[in-house]
């Protein structure tokens, strides 16, 4: 089985300066090596990079339309956190920040989730695992 060192996953973005100011007032950061004008290497963890770029920058790397994230949905980010205080303190602070927060938590027992769809339309799911899910 391929086991991978690092995930990048490439998101179009409308507006640079704003996308940033946006994952910032969350308490993310940016690696400034692999961040200009028209990308930006949003560090998510250790490995884990999502790269916000902006449209014409992205529209170069397939000859696919880009989905309008406000009204269709093509992936969903779904990042793990250390407690169920981390999940809702980052939806509070998207939610400050502009972010639409369509859902109420879910409590499944074994996982606690919750998420919000930020600036541009990408739908980014949170959720702390504390136990095994039920066997089927």
């Amino acid at each position: 089985m391929p086991q991978h060192a690092q995930i990048f996953v490439n998101l179009p973005i409308k507006d640079m300066a704003r996308s940033q100011a946006f994952f910032r007032s969350l308490g993310y950061e940016f690696n400034p090596q692999f961040t200009n004008e028209q990308g930006a290497s949003l560090v998510l963890g250790e490995n884990l990079f999502a790269m916000l770029l902006v449209e014409p920058f992205f529209q170069s790397f397939t000859k696919k339309a880009i989905v309008d994230a406000h009204q269709s949905v093509e992936v969903l980010v779904c990042l793990s956190c250390s407690g169920r205080e981390e999940v809702d303190e980052l939806v509070r602070k998207a939610r400050a920040a502009g972010a639409t927060v369509p859902n109420e938590p879910q409590d499944y027992g074994f996982m606690y989730s919750h998420g919000f769809t930020d600036l541009d339309g990408h739908v980014w799911e949170l959720v702390h695992m504390s136990g095994e899910p039920p066997q089927a």
